[in-house]
């Protein structure tokens, strides 16, 4: 019998058995999570202040917000598979406090290759918050598991976005440092209050523990190639990143020149319309958990590409660019955690790595996006971004109904042969590849 990732009937792993998080405990991984991604954010505002004090040009600046980025994805490769081998409350403290350690050296930078040396660190011990959001869905009931990895990864959106506000704030009362001062010293009491409260939670891969650490990076990209269901995931997470990536770039383009011309820090109090995907998130974790990981799924990659219908349509109006720029965030929170629901459901014992594997392809795919669209505004402006966002979009489309299509096919092969056993129809193509993980998904 086959189980939905996010059902009250999954079964549970005999190495992971669930813990109830109250809402304490929820609470201060999603604040945990949002803290740590933060200081990633916090230069992008700051470029011209930071370039005046440390009198680089803007060129060296400017690398400070790559240098996050590149930090971040060699956090995703080399650090997240580690909670797989290794006891993951430890692994989380000790990123915590390697983070706020970073931020101090970023804050104290006395010149420019120190402040980018200080900014890679930090970008990569901030992957903690990755390690933290495979913890929660560990120590979570499988009947609400969709629902945890919502509040968790809303603390990674809102730190994101409530990043570039406070250090245009903070900046303003004690120069850039201070957020970086302030960052640091909350990082440091986090990882005392994680270490006091997060339950302990042994490596799901116990077998793994003597695993070299080659071997463990291999064993991550082994799995690409061993689940098709993380392969298709991945692709479709990649795709909808780069197509929500092309309105984080080119938004600022629009608000910035004519009709509009917004100032930087109103470009930047615009951007927390976004906060709208917290609600999705929490919304689209309960619907997972009763079932309609699919339905969500669906419904996402169709409001994805319908906003940029909109936006290319009429975006340049006020009232209609904030009914698209919310489309597009709910659109992308949901289709983002029905995918985590889902992968996360493949192997218990391998969740960390398959984070690795699934996050490093969605930021990927981000790049990618944020990549084209600096070179399609240039060509063409608002309405030729707004189609490129639309073809990324429909991209996420073809793939939904694709796996909707094969599981389809499967669900009637396996009735005509008779080895659906207790399988409803609908089930999804996954069971025959990855085993008996998977549920009918409605």
């Amino acid at each position: 019998m086959t189980t939905d990732p996010a059902s009250p009937r999954s079964p549970r792993s005999p190495r992971e058995e669930p813990t109830a998080l109250g809402r304490g405990m929820l609470l201060l991984m999603a604040t945990a999570t949002g803290l740590s991604v933060a200081g990633n954010y916090f230069a992008q505002p700051l470029l011209d202040l930071i370039g005046r004090d440390l009198h680089v040009g803007s060129t060296l600046a400017a690398l400070v917000v790559t240098a996050a980025q590149t930090g971040y994805a060699l956090g995703l490769i080399l650090l997240v598979p580690l909670g797989d081998v290794t006891d993951r409350r430890r692994l989380s403290v000790g990123l915590f406090v390697a983070t706020a350690a970073f931020l101090a050296l970023t804050a104290a930078a006395p010149n420019g290759p120190v402040l980018l040396a200080g900014t890679v660190l930090t970008a990569l011990a901030s992957v903690g918050a990755q390690v933290v959001v495979p913890y929660a869905a560990g120590l979570a009931a499988p009947e609400e598991r969709g629902r945890v990895v919502g509040v968790v990864m809303s603390g990674i959106l809102l730190g994101g976005l409530l990043a570039r506000t406070a250090s245009g704030a903070l900046s303003e009362l004690g120069g850039w440092r201070t957020i970086y001062w302030v960052n640091a010293l909350l990082m440091a009491g986090m990882a005392v209050l994680l270490h006091r409260h997060l339950p302990r939670l042994p490596a799901a891969g116990a077998g793994m523990a003597r695993m070299s650490y080659p071997a463990l990076l291999r064993s991550t990209v082994a799995l690409l190639r061993e689940e098709p269901v993380l392969r298709r995931r991945s692709a479709l997470g990649a795709l909808s990143l780069a197509s929500y990536s092309v309105q984080l770039t080119a938004l600022t383009f629009l608000l910035a020149r004519p009709p509009y011309g917004w100032s930087e820090s109103a470009i930047g109090l615009f951007g927390l319309v976004g906060a709208v995907g917290v609600v999705t998130m929490t919304f689209a974790g309960r619907l997972s958990d009763r079932g309609h990981v699919q339905a969500v799924t669906g419904a996402g990659v169709l409001l994805l590409t319908g906003s940029w219908v909109l936006l290319g349509v009429a975006g340049e109006s006020l009232p209609w660019l904030v009914v698209g720029i919310v489309g597009l965030n709910v659109a992308q929170q949901a289709v983002l955690n029905s995918n985590q629901a889902v992968v996360y459901a493949i192997r218990p014992d391998a969740r960390n790595r398959i984070n690795s594997a699934f996050m490093t392809s969605f930021f990927a795919g981000g790049a990618v996006g944020s990549a084209l669209t600096s070179v399609v505004w240039a060509r063409g402006g608002w309405q030729a971004v707004s189609a490129l966002g639309a073809v990324l979009a429909a991209g996420t489309v073809v793939l939904w109904v694709a796996e909707r299509v094969g599981e389809v096919r499967t669900a009637r092969d396996a009735a005509r042969t008779g080895a659906a056993g207790g399988v409803r129809a609908g089930a999804r193509p996954a069971q025959d590849d990855a085993g008996p993980r998977h549920a009918p998904a409605r």
